[in-house]
């Protein structure tokens, strides 16, 4: 402290006398320095409070006494609270500065990247902050989905998200990816995900459960598809989980698609039990049900499309366009029966259910099931004894399958293809007319009319407010009768509903028309498209390919497809084939392989059944004893078959086609084996050794 004192008497300019001089040096030597006392305080038990700062006098030598002037302010003391506040008075005696100056605009930005950079490094040692919540990503994934980018919707939700972020992620994380890959058809990974779930221990809702049906649904494996629902749908009844009504329409799809009917009526009957509303939603899925059964899917689906008038749910486009497709693909099964199940029934009906009630609007779940599936009556089966014994067992080997106990003997036919024919659905509706019975139904366009045809489907969907769409219109030209007028009342509801028919429609007129052996009507449609400035394609032109019967036909159909810069596929020549093969034309069938051959268009399993087929003699033809004009070509045929077949590597699928056409050259290289070969080498030998394995057991055939 007395050194402190001569420094600020040095600097005032005082003199500072020998023993006060002295007197510092000794304090300074007796008392070094001690370290600070970090509690803030000072211990007085063990150091004594100082006396230098209290007016004692001093013994000097020579007798000589002084007294020393208090320096408590100058002092800065630890103990007491008070000398915080006269902190820094001391500046004007200690320092000789008056004025201070604002930094200049450089040293203050060096300062600011000190800072910053200082900054920066606190951010490299701390732990990253995250940016991003399980809800960003859930719209992230879902846009990525709508864009069909499903696999980098995957890659962000577990690259990204888990090991990334490492995000505890949410139920409808795992819903939206799920909802991706059922509508994609990955049924595996749609599980998986789902398994992983719940392994993370978040509970499932009915988004997910619906994604996860709509998965089973569309999965390509029908098969697995189903024990996929089965199983989901028992463990859900373990749990005894309420589904809700759009769930409950995921799985009545999930049995549309890959089971049958039946299902599909117990499911609607427990959502009538649990209270869901029916709609017409509901209806479209049981159509699609009636879609399974290819014998009597139409009449299963007109007795479906009775109980939803009767409910008093009116139909929309996509149950007109389920309904037109029952038409097209299912037959009707026996016109008796059906005479009896959708004409015979209603005066029944009404007289049980709307007389009693006087409502309408009830679906008797009860009786469509025993009107949809009909079952052996033991009682009758027992009156008739032996005479039906065969049918009792035929119905006990099958007892699902939709046949009568007895049939009844039709009446005559009065349903035309006209388009004054009565209507079936005028007769659901409560409009008698003047049908008795349903005659023979052969073809689509029969079935077709009875339901009023082209033009009694259009007028019902304009009474309902309904406009067809495209796929209507395609379904119509798959069904109505051949003609330019057709075509032309096709033409004009389409104008008429603002309906931009592609090429796929007019596929299907030429489809038809070709298939009819009418190939230059369907050359007039051609004309129609260039009108209309649609474009071809090659499916156009293997529509075009199952009517060219002559073999000038098929060479300009080849040169046509060439001038329009498309290359004939496998399906193109496999009509060919069969066009010739029908007609016994062996020389139009060894040009069509010379074309395939000079081409590099690879034969698949049906052209080589077309082959096979086409190469034998008939059953009891024997050559020696009898002509066969038709026949004469038939051993020229077989030895080019047989030199053709070794030249030919023949494709088992045509994914295997596929992937040899889009092989690079460096993949080619890396093909040779040990022995050498390349792979077209080695299909050659392929399609050696089936021809030899074939002639040794036709060989091993004949000598038997």
């Amino acid at each position: 402290m007395l050194t402190s004192v001569a420094c600020s008497c040095a600097r005032n300019g005082r003199k500072v006398s020998v023993p006060v001089a002295k007197l510092s040096l000794l304090s300074a030597a007796t008392n070094p320095p001690r370290a600070p006392n970090l509690t803030g305080g000072r211990d007085l038990s063990r150091h004594p409070p100082s006396r230098l700062l209290t007016p004692t006098p001093w013994q000097l030598p020579r007798g000589l006494t002084a007294r020393c002037v208090s320096l408590s302010a100058s002092v800065p003391a630890e103990s007491d609270p008070t000398d915080e506040e006269n902190f820094g008075s001391l500046s004007t005696d200690m320092s000789s500065r008056r004025s201070y100056r604002k930094d200049s605009p450089y040293l203050q930005d060096l300062r600011h990247r000190e800072d910053q950079d200082e900054e920066e490094e606190e951010d490299r040692v701390k732990p990253r902050r995250r940016r991003n919540t399980a809800y960003w990503y859930f719209l992230q994934c879902k846009k990525l989905i709508r864009e069909n980018k499903l696999q980098e919707a995957l890659d962000m939700f577990s690259r990204d998200m888990l090991q990334g972020e490492r995000l505890q992620p949410e139920e409808f994380n795992y819903s939206v990816l799920i909802g991706g890959c059922g509508r994609a058809g990955q049924l595996k990974k749609a599980f998986r995900l789902y398994n992983d779930m719940k392994k993370r221990g978040l509970v499932a809702t009915d988004a997910t459960y619906t994604a996860l049906f709509n998965a089973c649904a569309e999965s390509p494996s029908k098969h697995a598809g189903l024990q996929q629902a089965l199983k989901l749908e028992q463990e859900l009844s373990r749990k005894s989980y309420p589904l809700s009504t759009i769930t409950y329409h995921a799985l009545l799809k999930t049995h549309a698609i890959t089971n049958h009917l039946q299902p599909c009526i117990h499911t609607l009957r427990e959502m009538l039990q649990k209270g869901h509303v029916v709609t017409q939603e509901t209806f479209h899925y049981l159509l699609m049900g009636c879609l399974k059964d290819k014998k009597t899917g139409f009449r299963l689906a007109l007795q479906v499309w009775r109980q939803m008038l009767r409910s008093g749910i009116l139909p929309d486009s996509k149950n007109y366009n389920v309904l037109l497709r029952t038409a097209r693909d299912c037959g009707i099964g026996s016109a008796s029966l059906a005479s009896g199940m959708l004409l015979g029934s209603d005066r029944k009906y009404e007289r049980e259910h709307v007389s009693e009630s006087g409502r309408t609007d009830v679906i008797d779940i009860d009786l469509l099931e025993r009107q949809l599936f009909i079952q052996p009556d033991p009682l009758s089966d027992r009156q008739q004894g032996s005479r039906d014994s065969e049918d009792e067992s035929c119905s006990r080997k099958d007892s699902t399958s939709l046949i009568p106990v007895r049939q009844t003997v039709s009446l005559p036919a009065i349903i035309e293809g006209d388009a004054t024919a009565p209507n079936l659905l005028d007769v659901f509706e409560g409009k008698r007319g003047g049908v008795i019975s349903l005659g023979t139904v052969d073809g689509a366009s029969d079935r077709l009319a009875l339901i009023g045809g082209a033009d009694g489907v259009l007028k019902k969907m304009e009474a309902n407010g309904l406009s067809p769409d495209l796929k209507t219109l395609t379904l119509l030209a798959d069904m109505m009768e051949l003609g330019y007028e057709s075509l032309q009342l096709l033409l004009k509801v389409a104008k008429q509903h603002k309906v931009r028919l592609d090429v796929a429609f007019f596929n299907s007129v030429i489809r038809r028309a070709a298939r009819a052996g009418d190939l230059e009507e369907a050359k007039a449609v051609l004309s129609v498209m260039q009108q209309r400035h649609v474009s071809v394609d090659v499916q156009t032109f293997g529509c075009l390919a199952l009517g060219c019967e002559r073999q000038k036909d098929g060479l300009q159909l080849l040169k046509d497809m060439e001038e329009a810069g498309l290359k004939p596929n496998v399906q193109v020549f496999s009509a060919l084939i069969g066009r010739a093969i029908r007609r016994l034309d062996y020389v139009y069938l060894k040009t069509i392989l010379k074309t395939m051959s000079s081409m590099k268009v690879w034969p698949n399993e049906v052209i080589i059944r077309q082959l096979e087929f086409a190469s034998q003699y008939p059953p009891n033809y024997n050559q020696y004893k009898s002509r066969n004009n038709y026949l004469v070509q038939i051993d020229g045929f077989r030895g080019y078959y047989q030199q053709w077949l070794r030249e030919m590597p023949a494709q088992s699928t045509e994914d295997e086609q596929a992937e040899l056409q889009t092989e690079t050259d460096s993949a080619v290289a890396k093909t040779g084996d040990a022995d050498g070969l390349t792979e077209w080498q080695r299909n050659q030998r392929a399609a050696a050794r089936r021809y030899y394995s074939r002639n040794k057991d036709s060989k091993s055939s004949a000598a038997l």
